[in-house]
């Protein structure tokens, strides 16, 4: 019995992001002529968001921010597979971004983000695969979102009064649909299974989640484990921290206990001494401050 009531909630889901796909599609294609714009990351969320967007038979345009960071085998998988998804280049590659900024993309810093995935989307309805189940702070979001100057405005759409606000909503705020908000990871997997849905071969090789190579949100050994598969990028970071030092030390900041880019690295991964633990480094800004003074 249990059973039968797990996969009728899992039916229910699929039709409220199918309904909401389309209750919200007049709106899209007013605000702009390709639709929603569906923000497409290539992992396992995305994927099943773009093909509920097809079941719904709307009109959008799925577009990907090429962050410069972002693991092989989820470039290639998004060319072969999705070859209709919109591909965003970025002004700065990662390396850039770090120079220009002269520090290295902490946790509590993530100007990488912001720079490189963030962006666009200006003027449009954009749809995403945010999940309640994903992060504490996920947990306050909504199935239809408003963002305003004044703040933001969250509906979870069970009525036509929240269809009217949107209506009747500044054209100058940020619509944000998230579809399936309320789903779990299971109910992910299932719909991939169910529906057939391709997926980047990293979920099969022992990999949780897919993102940039050495976030500084992922754990260490889940960033060790990084560098050791891609080799490249950790060189490529390491020559960037050495352009920030020679940046830092032209601006007229302290080094620190920076002295190239190898002592960057270090730091960045593991803090002052190396743990296993979440990465003390990241967690603060206190070194960062204190050689900033």
């Amino acid at each position: 019995m249990e059973q039968y009531r797990l996969f009728d909630d899992f039916s229910d889901k699929v039709k409220r992001a199918i309904q909401l796909f389309q209750m919200f599609e007049d709106a899209a294609v007013r605000y702009h002529k390709d639709g929603y714009y569906l923000a497409f990351s290539g992992g396992k969320d995305s994927v099943v968001l773009y093909v509920l967007a097809k079941m719904a038979h709307v009109k959008f345009q799925a577009h990907y921010h090429l962050t410069t960071v972002d693991p092989p085998e989820l470039v290639w998988f998004i060319r072969e597979a999705f070859p209709d998804v919109k591909v965003e280049y970025p002004e700065l590659t990662m390396w850039d971004l770090i120079v220009k900024k002269q520090m290295p993309p902490l946790r509590t810093a993530r100007y990488c983000c912001e720079v490189l995935k963030e962006g666009g989307g200006e003027g449009a309805f954009t749809v995403t695969g945010v999940r309640w189940e994903e992060s504490r702070k996920r947990a306050n979001r909504d199935f239809l979102e408003i963002h305003k100057k004044k703040g933001a405005i969250y509906l979870n759409c069970d009525n036509e009064e929240d269809r009217r606000k949107l209506e009747i909503c500044s054209l100058k705020g940020k619509r944000i649909l998230n579809p399936i908000i309320d789903w779990t990871e299971e109910d992910i997997w299932y719909f991939i299974r169910k529906y057939q849905v391709p997926y980047c071969c990293l979920y099969d090789q022992g990999f949780c989640r897919i993102g940039c190579i050495g976030c500084p949100l992922a754990s260490i050994r889940s960033r060790e484990r990084e560098f050791e598969r891609y080799p490249k990028y950790r060189d490529a970071y390491i020559r960037a921290f050495d352009r920030m030092v020679k940046a830092r030390t032209a601006s007229g900041k302290s080094k620190g206990n920076w002295k190239d880019g190898e002592s960057v690295f270090r730091w960045w991964m593991y803090g002052n001494e190396k743990t296993d633990k979440q990465v003390a480094g990241q967690m603060e800004l206190k070194d960062f401050i204190d050689m900033a003074a």
